[in-house]
């Protein structure tokens, strides 16, 4: 049995609208070497210019991840040969990266079981992106739209154990960075991708030789990466074989990780002050600007609403999945308890609404729960529908018709209530009179249900108060509707019916 230790190194796409050292335009999908200038291509005689956007959007990760914000920062210059970096180098942070030892708890449920764990954050750190090699068979083509993005990246120390923990702290991290709107998160787009540094060895003995496995861009793979990896440097150790440093890939083909190369330590990149950027000394106003950034983050708002809503932990963790889903569910709650609901019970019946038939609608349709904000259904909207039907003012049948016509027509629900005449009729004079016309015309079916009893007298019973529902288009009260059909069965006729 031996012990395993996980470090990531996290790179995120920061939202800037241009890249982190010169004006380009900083966006995913253009024509590929569109988005290029003499700087992100590294020109001689050129000069970099600091994207201050950049730098604020990656002292809000700081801050969220509880890490330090040193009191001057600077930039050095990584040297390496890679074809989709032009300049040959790389501008990078080393001896003082902007965040620095910070902590962040993961919590969640890992194969049935509740675990939570605190990871330290190593650091914090502002560099440029590379761009992107395209190889098609003998072809390698490049592309450096992205050449010059910043991109920050967040290095954890080697406190995890597992595939799933690490796989816990990228769900975690994700969500995190889409909440603080600094990075839209898509690792199918390269926006989010990881590297994890993984080692094991015997129990009290202490970090073993270090496996990094690169670039991997789902949160799925980094755990069946690392959870490979314990796997196979178990198998060595076990056959008395010495573990290699080294970087390896993962084959996503063949689930296995594959050598890459043999690991670089940081001496081999031979760092040193960038010398055309100057020193980053923030102010009261830049780190007030942070702050003033800063929201709720979503694990607190996951325990807040829980505690304030009544809300289920997996009720709570689904919503606050998105920052504008949380921020919709909110909204309609407070409408709907302005309309005379408890706050509890209109969280309950929005929770129920949204986390199902909103979701699926929302699903079908194909907009993502981050773009909720701009749906048809408005959260004043789901709130006039679902204080209707607390109310009693329409059927759960209608309910559903309803949620739809107001995403269709794109209007109030209490207009399309009005103008197609769906409020419940909840007058036992009117419900009377379809009871006594389905009394009339299901005798056989009314006879029998007198004389039998258990579920038959139940099944017999529900068929007649379904044939009253459907005499009154689905508006007659149930309730109301359901004890008229059972004084009918019980010999109470007379009120509905000459059948004798």
């Amino acid at each position: 049995m031996y012990e395993s230790f996980i470090g990531l190194e996290v790179h995120i796409h920061l939202l800037t609208k241009t890249k982190v050292f010169c004006g380009c335009r900083s966006a995913f999908g253009d024509e590929p070497n569109t988005d290029v200038c003499p700087v992100c291509m590294g020109y001689p005689g050129v000069l970099p210019s600091l994207n201050i956007e950049a730098v604020r959007m990656g002292c809000m990760v700081a801050r969220a991840f509880n890490c330090r914000i040193p009191e001057k920062t600077w930039f050095e210059r990584k040297q390496y040969f890679y074809p989709d970096m032009p300049k040959n180098y790389q501008i990078s942070q080393f001896a003082s990266p902007l965040g620095q030892q910070g902590s962040v708890d993961i919590e969640g449920k890992i194969s049935g079981k509740y675990i939570q764990k605190r990871v330290r954050i190593k650091e914090c750190h502002l560099e440029e992106d590379a761009g992107k090699m395209i190889h098609t068979g003998t072809v390698s083509l490049l592309d450096y739209n992205r050449a010059g993005v910043s991109l920050l990246e967040i290095v954890t120390e080697p406190d995890m154990e597992t595939g799933e923990e690490a796989e816990l702290f990228i769900h975690q991290l994700r969500r995190t960075v889409r909440y603080l709107g600094v990075c839209d998160g898509d690792m199918e787009k390269g926006s989010l991708r990881a590297d994890a540094n993984v080692s094991i060895n015997f129990p009290g003995k202490g970090l073993g030789k270090k496996v990094e496995i690169k670039n991997l861009n789902s949160s799925r793979f980094v755990k069946l990466g690392l959870n490979y990896e314990i796997a196979r440097q178990s198998a060595l150790l076990d056959a008395g074989k010495t573990i290699v440093q080294e970087t390896r890939l993962w084959n996503e083909n063949r689930d296995e990780t594959q050598s890459m190369r043999k690991k670089e330590n940081a001496h081999d990149y031979r760092y040193f002050p960038e010398p055309d950027l100057p020193v980053f000394v923030p102010d009261a106003a830049f780190l007030k600007s942070v702050d003033d950034a800063m929201v709720e983050l979503p694990l607190e708002r996951v325990k807040r609403m829980i505690a304030e809503y009544g809300l289920s932990e997996e009720q709570a963790d689904l919503i606050c999945e998105e920052k504008a889903e949380a921020d919709y569910f909110e909204a309609a709650t407070a409408e709907a308890e302005a309309r005379g609901l408890s706050k509890k019970d209109a969280a309950a019946r929005i929770a129920n609404r949204l986390l199902q038939d909103v979701k699926h609608i929302l699903s079908r349709e194909g907009i993502e729960p981050r773009g909720i904000g701009s749906f048809r259904l408005g959260p004043g909207r789901l709130a006039a529908l679902v204080s209707m039907s607390a109310a009693g003012k329409i059927s759960g049948k209608n309910a559903k018709q309803l949620l739809e016509a107001v995403i269709k027509e794109d209007a109030d629900p209490e207009v399309i209530v009005k103008e197609r005449g769906w409020e419940l009729i909840s007058d036992p004079a009117k419900i009377a009179g379809a009871v006594k016309a389905v009394a009339e015309t299901e005798t056989a079916t009314l006879t029998e249900a007198r004389t039998a009893d258990g579920r038959r007298r139940q099944t017999l019973t529900a068929y007649l108060v379904g044939r009253v529902l459907s005499a009154t288009g689905g508006r007659a009260d149930p309730k109301i509707a359901a004890k008229q059909v059972e004084e009918l069965i019980g010999g109470n006729e007379g009120r509905y019916s000459t059948v004798s």
